[in-house]
């Protein structure tokens, strides 16, 4: 969900080839939701193994970080942590939408429309804890790292750019900007195209750099405002903000300084305005890149859940090898 910015920020189109040698931290959840939601056969089902478990995210996850690792991007896979209870409302929201979702999707089986089933079916995707464990274990094997978040993940990915440790925080979602990251790197695990919600049609894609320095400045504005302005909005902690109030309008209150006004209208403001401002991150992680353990992989993949071997094999060749710059913190 997250907040709706789209409107307000300068967005680069870029390619692929124009992060190579950038070090990314990557929302893990974002990430491995997408494959969950689009890496489905034609009735909606998700890929899965002859013993009926759920591969999408794993084919996903496993392909599209071979992409970004051939074309030079060095990508860090950031998991949400405990969310604040602020964000539970929001939380229960996506659940009824996913149940919701699910009994369209049983409906629609039933009358055999497929095309509707599928679309239903995008949304009735749930991480699981074995799901994010597996996905773990794939990362190690792929020699890429990943850190624990303490809380939200966008936040420890943006608190990891802050810092230099890498170049941006990539994620669908503009709260990543509410956070503070340099930079916001959005439609990174898109290829070509994607599909529009609720519906049955999709647009074109496509990568997208977002420098937060260059919004303020065009929005006239610091990043407290920013949070006040996205407080007005609505956030995934306050789903909905202040009534009649949209983008514009919270950034004409903010300019005008009239913030003050409303602020009584959006409840617990302060705590979740220093949810943002200062956000729970961990220092304690290590970013290592590593070659590739093809045995382990074939073990998790092939052997696990009857991945082909052959496409494995080539796909492990075309990241063997390649310069991992495996550099202390203090040098990135």
């Amino acid at each position: 969900m997250g907040i709706n910015l789209k409107d307000l920020v300068i967005k680069h189109p870029i390619q692929l080839e124009d992060l190579k040698g950038k070090k990314l931290a990557v929302d893990a959840f974002n990430i491995i939701f997408q494959f969950l939601s689009s890496i489905r056969q034609a009735d909606g089902t998700p890929l899965k193994d002859s013993k009926g478990n759920v591969t999408s995210h794993l084919s996903g996850l496993f392909y599209r970080t071979a992409n970004f690792l051939e074309a030079g991007i060095m990508p860090c896979f950031v998991f949400d942590g405990k969310a604040p209870e602020e964000k539970q409302a929001t939380q229960e929201a996506r659940e009824a939408v996913r149940e919701g979702a699910r009994e369209k999707y049983a409906a629609a089986l039933e009358k055999g429309e497929l095309a509707e089933a599928k679309k239903y079916a995008q949304q009735t995707s749930r991480l699981t804890g074995e799901m994010i464990n597996e996905a773990k274990e794939l990362l190690d094997a792929m020699g890429v790292p990943w850190v624990q978040a303490l809380a939200e993940g966008e936040a420890q990915c943006s608190y990891m750019a802050k810092k230099g440790h890498v170049w941006a925080a990539a994620s669908q979602d503009y709260d990543a900007l509410l956070y503070a990251t340099p930079r916001l790197i959005r439609n990174l695990s898109i290829s070509g195209k994607k599909k529009i919600a609720n519906t049955l049609k999709y647009e074109k894609t496509q990568i997208e750099m977002i420098d937060l320095a260059e919004c303020l400045n065009y929005l006239a504005m610091d990043i407290d405002s920013l949070i006040k302005a996205a407080l007005l909005i609505g956030t995934d902690y306050n789903p909905g903000g202040v009534q009649g109030i949209g983008p514009k309008t919270a950034l004409k209150v903010v300019r005008e300084k009239k913030f003050d006004e409303y602020a009584e209208k959006i409840p617990n403001w302060k705590k979740l305005f220093d949810l943002f401002k200062n956000p729970l991150v961990t220092t304690d992680y290590k970013l290592d890149w590593k070659q590739p353990d093809e045995k382990k992989l074939k073990e998790i993949l092939v052997d696990r859940h009857d991945f082909k071997e052959d496409r494995l094999a080539s796909t492990v060749k075309r990241i063997t090898g390649i310069d991992r710059g495996q550099k202390g913190l203090g040098e990135f």
